[in-house]
């Protein structure tokens, strides 16, 4: 399997670059494959007016160590008919390929597309191999590192896995490795998928190794049953909290995972989004008295607005950005507040 690889991976913000690396980062093992290709998405103007241009960690780093870089198509619609470039398929004949042969291997990690069935078969079974940071069959879907943290798991992990085609299910090819990691406290998902990416891209290589040595095997994972967690992709939903049903330490487990992408936010009481920055559990403030979840007040003691929560403990913000308005410490955004005519005995109540 001295190979033709094909890496893949879509573009990616800063923080998914590391898994993407460390594991692409294998290329300098030379005695893994020959020759390596990447597949990623085309460089993509964002930010206001298109004034920045966001490019691939992984095109970046290709360039940087002159491995051949090819774009896929941004829109997934037009992915399904995208070839892997030459000398994967045919020079000649673009929408043709060579059955599948052992010289070549496909890696993906963190890639955000479903591979057809006829792309799939270009490689050989057992050399299309996924490198997923979750012990699956926990955690299966596009949001593995987030779901893990959001529920506050304790362990975590990586597996190399088979792809498989999406009729036979998503994450659910055999397993060729798996290491776990204990998650330290307050971990965040920025944090979190670096540690993933530096134990994934090692634990790629050992099996690339194995396999060329014949010694590699894959076990089928576990049965998935009622209970075992999913990871489905993070929306605009997930990062809307409500202090009626969700105690102070879940949102802050919420904050630590999916803060780097959506922001965690409520509702004023004029309608108007709220977000909520820098979060913590804050101690007991018996000088409040009972309050029903959703009151906020400002703590001049903590120097945070504190918002008592569904298990009667208090969140703690430090800082917040009203909807059109700048990000502001806590007493700079209370004073505001105040002038509004929005607080009852001393309290704002959010929604």
């Amino acid at each position: 399997m001295h190979s033709q690889s094909v890496y893949n991976s879509v573009r990616v913000n800063s923080t998914r670059r590391p898994l993407l690396i460390k594991c692409l980062n294998a290329h300098f093992y030379s005695n893994v494959w020959k020759s390596i290709s990447i597949a990623t998405n085309p460089d993509v103007k964002t930010g206001r007016r298109g004034s920045h241009l966001s490019i691939s960690p992984l095109k970046q780093l290709g360039e940087s160590l002159e491995v051949p870089v090819h774009t896929i198509p941004q829109r997934k619609v037009d992915f399904r008919n995208w070839m892997p470039p030459p000398p994967i398929t045919n020079t000649n004949e673009p929408h043709f390929s060579d059955p599948a042969s052992e010289s070549r291997l496909l890696v993906t990690a963190s890639f955000g597309r479903i591979l057809r069935p006829s792309l799939l078969r270009i490689f050989p079974p057992g050399q299309r191999l996924n490198v997923h940071p979750s012990l699956l069959p926990a955690y299966r879907g596009p949001a593995p590192i987030q779901r893990a943290l959001m529920r506050g798991e304790n362990v975590t992990g990586v597996c190399v896995i088979d792809m498989m085609e999406k009729k036979e299910g998503i994450d659910a090819g055999s397993v060729w490795a798996c290491k776990s990691m204990v998650v330290p406290e307050n971990a965040t998902f920025p944090l979190m998928s670096v540690e993933l990416a530096q134990i994934g891209g090692d634990l790629l290589v050992t099996v690339l190794r194995d396999m060329l040595l014949g010694k590699a095997s894959s076990i089928p994972q576990p049965p998935v049953s009622s209970i075992t967690p999913h990871a489905s992709a993070i929306s605009a939903s997930d990062a809307r909290v409500d202090f009626t049903s969700q105690t102070a330490l879940d949102i802050v487990r919420l904050s630590l995972a999916i803060s780097h992408q959506r922001p965690i936010t409520t509702m004023m009481p004029d309608g108007r989004t709220l977000q909520l920055h820098h979060l913590s559990v804050s101690k007991s403030h018996d000088d409040l008295g009972p309050v029903e979840p959703g009151w906020a007040v400002y703590s001049p003691h903590t120097r945070t607005i504190l918002i008592n929560c569904a298990d009667g403990k208090w969140l703690s913000v430090l800082k917040l950005k009203s909807q059109d308005r700048a990000l502001l410490t806590a007493k700079e955004w209370w004073n505001g507040v105040k002038g509004l005519g929005v607080l009852h005995e001393g309290m704002l109540k959010l929604l």
